[in-house]
Order: structure tokens, then C-alpha cells, then sequence
């Protein structure tokens, strides 16, 4: 009981900042111009680079429809290109037009870097590393979750 009574405040904490973390993406993406979530979806074409459709539905998990809509309005804003790959015009490369993506989104991440540094600064090389463990350990009890979910 008592141990349970040390973890409820982390886990309503951790809720806190997922809740708060959705607002604060809606609120990005609204400034941007997009809808929802779609600008975290740009962050996979900054990761990876150009990819098919296929493989940008595997990454987000997405469907395939929703993917084609999300590439839709991606192309309309000039952040992502279709392009026939050269080996087989049957298959369609995304193309990220990275610089318009930094362009959109740097600004609009600016000062919430700079204050998150700022934060990260004030914890001791000790405190970081369990901060930067937790993350990593929660990260895989995500991503595992996720898998489940998916395949069933």
C-alpha cells in the first residue's frame, strides 16, 4: 500500500504531461497551419528522409487512407513531394522539402527548447541520467504497448 501511495503522484504527473503535451502540439499545430497532430508526423520525414507511403503508415500507424490524406496536405503546403522512383514507376517516394519544414516549425519550437535546455541545466549529471533512464525504460514500455495493441 505504501508503495503503491509513492507512485499514484508520478502516474497522475505523467498523465499531466501527456495531457498538457497534446495542447501544447494542437496549439503548434494551429500555428502552423495544420491539423492535429500532423506536424509530429513531419518530424519522421526530419528522422528518416524520403520514404513510400508504405513505410510512413508502418512508422505512424497509420492506415494507408489516412496516410494518402496526410500526404495530401503535406504536398498542398509544400513540405513533402511525390516522386516516381526510378527503378519502378510504380512506386512513389515522399520527398521531404526540408528546409520549408524547418522553416515552419523551428520558430514555433524556439523558446520551449530554450526553456526545456534551461531546465535540463538546473539537474545534477546524476539527476539527468535517471531522468534520460526513465525516459528510455518508459519509451520501450510504449513502444511494446503499442505493439500489442497493434497486433491484435
Amino acid at each position: 500500500m505504501q508503495e503503491e501511495d509513492a507512485i499514484r503522484p508520478i502516474r497522475k504527473l505523467s498523465q499531466l504531461y501527456a495531457y498538457t503535451s497534446i495542447q501544447m502540439h494542437e496549439a503548434v499545430a494551429r500555428k502552423a497551419g495544420l491539423s492535429g497532430t500532423d506536424h509530429k508526423y513531419l518530424g519522421f520525414f526530419i528522422e528518416k528522409g524520403q520514404m513510400t507511403a508504405g513505410e510512413l503508415a508502418t512508422l505512424t500507424g497509420l492506415t494507408t487512407g489516412a496516410v494518402t490524406g496526410l500526404i495530401d496536405r503535406f504536398e498542398k503546403k509544400n513540405l513533402v513531394k511525390r516522386q516516381f522512383a526510378q527503378d519502378d514507376r510504380r512506386k512513389v517516394i515522399l520527398v521531404p522539402n526540408t528546409d520549408t519544414i524547418m522553416e515552419l516549425l523551428v520558430p514555433l519550437y524556439a523558446e520551449f527548447r530554450s526553456e526545456s535546455e534551461k531546465l535540463l541545466a538546473s539537474f545534477s549529471n546524476e539527476e539527468i541520467k535517471v531522468i534520460e533512464a526513465y525516459f528510455l525504460k518508459a519509451i520501450d514500455i510504449m513502444k511494446a504497448t503499442t505493439q500489442k495493441l497493434n497486433n491484435n
